[in-house]
């Protein structure tokens, strides 16, 4: 399966999800995001989105604020902890987004993730999930 996976603030490509995730036989498009231009951030996902057209996105915190901003079409949308509040400033996910987030982050709280998956923000049920990330990201699962 092949992944555009969208880091979060001041982390880097080649941190230790995407990593994971190329070890269990996945491409990861992994591009470096800007830390301090938001908008060059979304520029640069959306190039690598455009660019490699991946089976599905996968936004940690910052960068889940940045997939929630690029055009992909029916491409399916994982969020890890989506820092929507912090960033970009989108108020709703497209349909059959997924949004994993833990009780226990103490950076970007579950509420945030609780509200953007309320039905208005969420066009499409289930949106939320406590499922681990390899569950959804294993085809034929």
């Amino acid at each position: 399966m092949k992944i555009l996976f969208l880091h979060g603030w001041h982390s880097v490509p080649g941190g230790v999800k995407p990593s994971y995730l190329a070890s269990q036989g996945h491409k990861v498009i992994n591009p470096a995001l800007d830390a301090d231009d938001f908008d060059r951030a979304v520029r640069t996902a959306q190039a690598e989105y455009s660019h490699h057209r991946p089976d599905v996105s996968v936004g940690s915190s910052r960068g889940g604020a940045v997939a929630m901003k690029i055009q992909s079409g029916s491409t399916p949308m994982v969020l890890l902890c989506p820092a929507w509040k912090r960033w970009g400033r989108a108020s709703a996910v497209k349909p059959g987004t997924v949004i994993l987030h833990s009780e226990a982050d103490d950076v970007i709280s579950i509420a945030d993730s609780r509200e953007l998956a309320r039905p208005a923000a969420c066009p499409s049920r289930p949106c939320w999930s406590s499922a681990p990330i390899t569950g959804w990201l294993t085809p034929n699962r």
